[in-house]
């Protein structure tokens, strides 16, 4: 069954495009920040324990926080909550 596909909403679709480097740098920074803390919160909100009945054992436990950072990253570049354009904003008004 093919994923749909899915659209981004404004504040993403304007992060997306970059032509000086240095704000290429500046998105990427503010899109890692937004992925640090989607996921602290992914983890506070008990994504990736494991279950207490026919877990995976010590694997899962090792792996589940590279499984939480990935979807908090992939959430950060689909547009996130929106805190990934308020930081670039930020960071661009500081530099100028």
């Amino acid at each position: 069954m093919p994923i749909p596909s899915v659209s981004l909403p404004p504040a993403a679709a304007s992060l997306q495009h970059a032509a000086d480097p240095k704000d290429a740098a500046l998105r990427e920074a503010a899109i890692d920040l937004e992925a640090s803390f989607l996921s602290e919160m992914l983890k506070a909100a008990g994504l990736g324990k494991s279950p207490e009945a026919f877990g995976g054992g010590a694997g899962e436990d090792q792996f589940s926080g590279l499984l939480v950072n990935e979807q908090a990253r992939a959430m950060a570049e689909a547009g996130g909550i929106g805190l990934a354009e308020s930081i670039y904003n930020s960071l661009k008004d500081s530099q100028e």
